[in-house]
């Protein structure tokens, strides 16, 4: 996701460094060429200088994704002083990483703390530049949907900011008319909406910057909230005298707000390997202690950082569900596939094949709404494709553990039945299984279900889960298995969906 960002901020800014030789954007080309270097120097020195003296591995995405969005929120320049105040937000931007953070993860949008440093010290200093948003232009506003798009599809945002967006443009449009009605001027709803939209930073700070998942909370209601509120701020301005509650102050109002609903799981946590374990010729398991507490809920996921040289185009950082219960804490679990006939091998996966005991990784962050209904007695169906087993592992054992009663039935899908990870933690749990291999798996629990000559479709749910239509569903596995199987679901009460792309 990281280098995807960068990628597009890179080539919006090609974008628009061509249409500057035309006089189509606001920065002159050399403008956009020496603001953008200043940025570039300022911000990786500063993040530089600064994981070096906290002796943390020194990440240029990073750095060079915060320039980014500052060259296009700035205005870029070829005075002087103007570089001057650029560099500051950069700096600022870039300090902000490390010293508006709790527990190893920062706050706020870095790019919008450096803006707002630069437009407060502006008023005593007007020749410094303040935050401009020249990026909200309709000639650029082409480019931001696309490359846009393309990083909230990846980040699986595309809803969230969509109402962030609808939330502004209508906010946005609702004080233009009433500014137009109180000067006495007739003005029709359509010729204020575009100009709102195009001609505003909405979209970028949207797909750029609110996105941002380090600064969102973990639950999907929570950043709607964060959306609505941004939005309106954004779409309304408050206006405090000598600036106003808009913009890259209305992502900060955000982030706080956004901190205030993760509090107590918004840390970087560091981890130390325990041990691997073998669950099935390709599932492996990794058993952690954890230095500090994670807080999560059952069926939420983890993003471990393993920081090593060289990595490729996917980076540093996987997402994995956490197949471990809260009361089994400092232990913290997750499982993976690893397929040994597998000959080209992503950095990511070479670098978490070195990993031994004793080894020091990292939790960033733990995110998802993959939860089961608030009320136990709503009857569930678990439908599980190979590794996606590992989040209802998590739920059913907290679920033992806890003492804790509910009407599950857990459909299992797997290649082979020596494919079959955690039948122990399955079979303790006490749900009735229904297994769909290829050969019949040895030793079935009384409670247990070979699916022989059932075919997985509808028809065939329906005949090893007859009460299917008073469920909740929940399929957890490979995207491109979910997208076969959910279909086949549409008869239950509810379908939640948990997709793993691999790593």
């Amino acid at each position: 996701m990281y280098r995807l960002v960068l990628l597009s901020l890179a080539t919006l800014a090609l974008v628009a460094f061509v249409l500057s030789f035309f006089g189509l954007v606001v920065p002159g080309p050399w403008d956009l060429l020496v603001s953008a270097a200043v940025l570039v120097v300022v911000c990786a020195g500063t993040d530089a200088a600064a994981q070096r003296i906290l002796r943390l591995p020194w990440r240029l995405e990073s750095s060079l994704i915060t320039a980014g969005i500052l060259l296009f929120v700035l205005r870029p320049t070829l005075e002087p002083l103007g570089l001057v105040g650029i560099a500051l937000a950069g700096a600022a931007a870039s300090l902000s990483k490390y010293v508006l953070a709790w527990r190893g993860r920062h706050v706020f949008n870095p790019a919008a703390v450096g803006a707002t440093v630069l437009t407060l010290v502006s008023l005593a200093a007007p020749a410094l530049g303040a935050s401009a948003w020249w990026v909200g232009s309709p000639v650029l506003a082409g480019p931001v949907i696309v490359l846009g798009l393309a990083v909230l599809i990846r980040t699986e945002k595309v809803r969230v900011i969509a109402v962030f967006v609808v939330t502004a443009v209508a906010v946005g449009v609702l004080r233009t008319s009433a500014q137009y009605q109180a000067a006495g001027l007739a003005v029709e709803v359509g010729d204020v909406v575009w100009p709102v939209l195009l001609s505003s930073p909405i979209l970028f700070l949207g797909a750029f910057m609110l996105s941002e998942p380090l600064t969102m909370p973990p639950r999907r209601w929570q950043q709607f909230t964060v959306a609505i509120v941004v939005g309106v701020l954004v779409g309304w301005p408050i206006d405090l005298g000598v600036i106003s509650l808009g913009q890259e102050r209305a992502l900060l109002i955000g982030n706080l707000l956004a901190f205030a609903f993760a509090f107590s799981v918004r840390a970087a946590v560091g981890l130390t390997l325990e041990s691997r374990a073998d669950l099935t010729p390709t599932v492996k398991e990794l058993t952690f202690r954890a230095r500090r507490r994670v807080a999560f809920t059952p069926g939420q996921y983890l993003e471990l950082d393993v920081p090593h040289r060289h990595p490729d185009a996917r980076g540093t950082r996987r997402e994995f569900s956490i197949a471990s219960a809260p009361e089994d804490l400092p232990t913290l679990k997750v499982a993976f596939r690893e397929n040994p006939a597998t000959k080209t091998h992503s950095s990511y996966k070479k670098a978490l094949a070195q990993v031994s005991a004793g080894d020091a990784l990292a939790v960033t962050g733990v995110w998802g709404d993959f939860l089961l209904p608030k009320k136990p007695v709503n009857p569930v169906l678990m439908v599980a494709a190979g590794i996606g087993i590992t989040p209802f592992v998590s739920q059913l054992r907290h679920m033992r553990l806890a003492g804790e009663e509910r009407d599950i039935v857990l459909v299992y899908v797997a290649s082979e039945a020596s494919e079959l990870a955690f039948r122990d933690e399955l079979e303790a749990s006490g749900v009735p299984v229904v297994v769909f291999t290829r050969d019949r798996p040895p030793d079935l629990p009384r409670h247990w279900l070979w699916a022989r000559g059932v075919r997985l479709d509808a028809e065939g749910l329906l005949q090893v889960v007859p009460d299917i239509a008073a469920r909740h569903a929940y399929i957890s596995g490979p995207a491109a298995l979910i997208a076969d199987l959910a279909p086949a679901l549409e008869r239950a009460r509810s379908i939640t969906t948990d997709a793993f792309s691999g790593y």
